[in-house]
């Protein structure tokens, strides 16, 4: 599945969102939609079967978790949320570097670049994120 093909059959109840804007979190799903494909193939190896729930677990975990980050009012909450699809994208990848032996190299390696992708991303919203601050406007309030 090639991602500009993907894109385009995206519906507009998600494309819509201001959070569609974050290409991190459009590759996110992007690779959700993948490991649907390879977990349905993990699951009919007895081998890997555990293994396909671990992948599938993590995978949805990376878009969920900056979709939920990217709700929060304060810097410090969203790099929090971003942390964890940064923790869930490398979990991705070492189940991916796991599974290769069923799935195959060069499909385990172009989802492993894919994963690679979003960890790179991350690392650089991260910083910026903690360093922003709730402002609140200053309001007078009775004591008495």
């Amino acid at each position: 599945m090639e991602y500009d093909v993907w894109e385009r059959t995206v519906p507009r109840s998600i494309t819509g969102d201001a959070l569609w804007k974050m290409k991190v979190y459009r590759l996110a799903m992007f690779v959700g939609e993948l490991g649907w494909l390879d977990v349905t193939k993990l699951i009919q190896d007895q081998r890997t079967v555990k293994l396909a729930g671990q992948l599938y677990e993590a995978l949805g975990s990376v878009s969920a978790n900056i979709a939920e980050g990217y709700s929060k009012s304060s810097g410090k909450d969203r790099a929090r949320f971003y942390e964890y699809a940064l923790g869930s994208a490398r979990e991705s990848r070492d189940w991916y570097y796991k599974a290769r032996h069923v799935l195959g190299e060069t499909i385990a390696y172009e989802r492993m670049e894919w994963l690679s992708q979003i960890i790179r991303l991350a690392l650089t919203i991260l910083p910026e994120e903690r360093e922003r601050t709730i402002r609140e406007e200053s309001a007078p309030y009775a004591t008495d």
